[in-house]
């Protein structure tokens, strides 16, 4: 099959799952790998080891891999949320766009491999295998040079009429695919509004961030308490961040005013009510119910402590004075005691 004959499968099956755009390119050494290791050996990355240890298979993907010739690059848009949650839990707990529905890692490999099903009919005794994030993959240096976009100031890889709020996907293949798909041009410009609006300074320049400072990082996979520093700028995000995709200039045309820019919400006396009743559940149920709850979703990654851990945050950064009680009830916990003692002191 040509290349174009490629391009028009590939498109046939994106319009049915979903895809917005797609590119692919040859699997080689990743463009950016020398940045990413001064970046992992300035310990940037914080407490995800993993990623210093996956480093040897993302420069070179043979290692674990060794069919593999080239990547086919797919992106889905997560505002609004193609996959909804069945039940919310949190009705005004302040959670990053692309949590706000079942976790991406199954639904979105889902269908990658229900294509990798209908490629392999096509190219019988070739491979084809689906990957999220989860994998050891440079996924914005492939979709980069797949033409997906450009990497922007804040990290994301940017597309100028699709801004960056979508899921990266990739298929690996062992078809040996030339690239047709230029290179986007980097449209930031002198434009700095990601790195101005982080509120702990995250951004320590253009393209480069540093984990242990990033709210996403401190509510997602950290398995610490953060610095008393960094608590007060959390400010009310419960999970995640979106403020340096949110106040990107790119985002803001595509989306047309929808996205918050505001580093601390203010609430009505009804979402004031709701989020008291939000951290109160969160503050007093078990382990267990937790898991129970945010099954399949992406909170389920924080596990109990994160989700206690965040909520005490949020309850001490909103004046949440009401849940004194619920706060006091949490000093002698192992880990969350400091914390629940620091919250107290802001209430």
């Amino acid at each position: 099959m040509s290349i174009q004959g490629i391009r028009e499968s590939i498109e046939q099956a994106s319009q049915e799952l979903g895809f917005s755009h797609f590119g692919w390119s040859p699997l080689q050494r990743p463009l950016s790998f020398e940045f990413y290791e001064s970046w992992l050996q300035e310990g940037l990355h914080g407490d995800m080891k993993y990623l210093a240890e996956h480093a040897p298979t993302k420069a070179e993907p043979q290692i674990r891999w060794p069919r593999a010739q080239s990547a086919l690059v797919f992106a889905i848009p997560y505002f609004p949320h193609p996959e909804p949650a069945a039940t919310q839990k949190l009705s005004s707990a302040r959670v990053s766009l692309y949590a706000q529905g079942m976790d991406y890692h199954f639904w979105f490999k889902e269908r990658m491999t229900k294509l990798c099903s209908q490629l392999s009919e096509q190219f019988p005794g070739e491979e084809f295998l689906a990957f999220t994030d989860s994998s050891p993959i440079l996924e914005r240096d492939l979709a980069r040079r797949a033409g997906l976009g450009w990497v922007g100031k804040n990290t994301c890889v940017i597309h100028p009429k699709k801004g960056s709020l979508f899921f990266i996907g990739e298929i690996y293949t062992s078809l040996q695919l030339t690239t047709d798909f230029e290179p986007l041009p980097d449209f930031c410009g002198t434009c700095t509004r990601c790195i101005d609006i982080c509120p702990t300074g995250a951004l320590l320049e253009p393209r480069k961030m540093d984990a242990r400072k990033c709210i996403s990082y401190l509510t997602i996979e950290s398995r610490q308490l953060p610095e008393e520093n960094l608590r007060e700028a959390i400010g009310d995000w419960f999970f995640g961040c979106d403020l340096c995709q949110t106040v990107c200039p790119w985002n803001q045309k595509v989306f047309k005013g929808q996205l918050s820019i505001e580093k601390k919400t203010v609430l009505s006396e009804d979402q004031r009510t709701s989020l008291i009743k939000d951290m109160r559940y969160i503050l007093t149920a078990s382990g267990k119910q937790l898991s129970r709850d945010f099954l399949g979703t992406p909170l389920a990654r924080a596990g109990s402590f994160g989700l206690k851990r965040n909520a005490l945050i949020v309850s001490a950064n909103q004046n949440l004075h009401e849940l004194k009680v619920e706060i006091e009830s949490l000093l002698e916990h192992e880990k969350l005691g400091e914390l629940a003692s620091w919250a107290l002191s802001k209430i």
